[in-house]
Formats: structure tokens, sequence, C-alpha cells
């Protein structure tokens, strides 16, 4: 007999044995989940354990869902329906679960950002009355040489998240979750930044964590891509030889710049988004 049942925040224990039971199995190359990464999830991306759910079948929990709550929405982190209990309806119960609650709670937008190449999961938001709204695109670069010049007049100055959110840049409102200004503001002890500034302003800048991926890419100036070039092959220089642009939105850099930089696309997201509504 299947149960389903919201959480609490003394449930990290449960929704962590879910995720590993029923999200596990898909990702194989992901690490498990654990109670420590669950919590920066809390402390990174807004996961709310009352916005999660799990369904059970008997005691062992088949189905999950992780939601993550700001005030302009409710992100559906994960979802997922063990392998031997899929087509039950599960994950169609979760959403609508879900859905029903936030409509008389708020915040009333929910989100997702699905892989394209997930087939199965973009017909289950389709099917649940989801509507595309985007497409997110994932860039790596890799290698090779860059042809740069400085630009006259210009300084190379260390810049934070707390910088250029002072000065109001940082984050664009077409960010994905996982590079909003909330996700900035809370992991910006692990994000470093480089800028080109004149006597005046930030002209250009990108913030990143260690490990090469950007979280935030922006030119001020229409320069080609010239100041963008600087920075990278600045950060080139001091060791980073690889980066990675995840779920880049068409209003945030056109793909002709970064193609021109040298960036190339590895996967999409596609972002449904619905509006809560009760049974």
């Amino acid at each position: 007999m299947s149960a389903y049942r919201f959480c609490r925040t003394d449930d990290i224990g449960l929704l962590v044995d879910a995720l590993n039971r029923c999200w596990a199995p898909y990702f194989a190359d992901e690490p498990p989940m654990t109670p420590a990464a669950f919590k920066r999830s809390i402390r990174d991306l807004q996961v709310w354990c009352s916005s999660c759910m799990v369904a059970f079948s008997g005691p062992d929990p088949v189905g999950v869902l992780i939601g993550a709550k700001r005030p302009s929405g409710t992100l559906i982190q994960k979802i997922a329906v063990h392998p031997d209990h899929r087509r039950q309806g599960h994950a169609r119960h979760l959403l609508a679960s879900l859905g029903s609650k936030l409509a008389i709670l708020g915040p009333p937008r929910l989100v997702a950002e699905i892989p394209e190449a997930l087939g199965p999961a973009c017909e289950l938001f389709s099917a649940c009355g989801y509507a595309q709204e985007a497409v997110l695109t994932d860039y790596v670069l890799e290698g090779g040489d860059m042809d740069v010049q400085d630009v006259v007049g210009r300084f190379l100055i260390p810049v934070t998240a707390d910088d250029l959110a002072a000065n109001g840049l940082g984050a664009e409102p077409q960010t994905c979750w996982e590079r909003s200004a909330e996700t900035l503001a809370a992991k910006k002890d692990a994000i470093a930044g480089l800028a080109v500034a004149s006597d005046e302003q930030i002209e250009a800048y990108i913030l990143y964590i260690k490990d090469g991926d950007i979280v935030s890419f922006r030119s001020l100036i229409d320069d080609d891509g010239a100041r963008l070039r600087q920075l990278l092959s600045r950060l080139r220089a001091l060791g980073m030889k690889a980066f990675r642009f995840p779920k880049v939105h068409p209003a945030e850099m056109s793909t002709e710049i970064l193609e021109a930089l040298g960036f190339r696309t590895s996967a999409r997201h596609l972002v449904y988004t619905a509006r809560a509504a009760a049974d």
C-alpha cells in the first residue's frame, strides 16, 4: 500500500535515504547523498524540508521530491521514483500534492530545470501541465591558445560577489537557480572573481568556483568579447585550463559571443513552469 507525506526539518536522514534509493540508480556517476551534502543544499539552494516529499510502499521509500523555495517561487530540484516502482503514478502524485500545498501557502510559481536528455522527466512535467518556458545551455572551454590584447587604460582587479552586488552586478534575472543572486550570496566564501575596470567603473567581470565552474560572466562594454577574453586569459595564466559555464539563459549571454571565445555546447536543459493549483 502506498503512502505519501511531506517532510520536516528532522527528516533529513529520511530524505538522504530516499535519494540514495530512488535517485542514485539513475545517476551512478554521482556520489551518494550524505546528510552534510543535503544540509549544504539547504544553505546554498534554499531547499525546504517542508517542500520535500517521500512516497512509501510499506516502510520503504519508493519516490522522492526535493523542493527549494524562495519568494520568487519553488524549484523542483529533484524528483525520482525507484526503478521497481515506476509507472504507478507516484511522480504525478508528488507533483500534484506540492502544487496543492503551494496553492494555499505560496509562492505559486513552480519551476523545474530538466536535462533535455532525460526524456521521461520532460514528458512527466508536460503531462502534469507544466509549460516549457526557456532553454538553458551548458558551455565548456578546454585548452587551446587565446589571442588576447590588453585593453589600454584598463586594469585587472580581484572582485568578490559582495563587490559586484554592491554595484548592482553579479546575477542576472534570467540566471538559473544554481547561479541566482541568492545562491551567490550563500556560496560567496567559495567564489573568487576578476574584473576589468576603468577609473570610473567595472567594465567586465567573471565570478568562478575554484573547480572551474563559472557562476557569473558579463561584459558591460560592446567590444566583441575583448574584455571577457582578457579575463579568461588571466585565469589560464593562473593555472585554470578548463571552464564550465552551466545553464546559460539566451538573454544572459549570446551563443555567438561564447563560441567566439572558444566555448562549445555540452548539454541543454529545458525550463518548465507552472502555477500552483489545488486539486
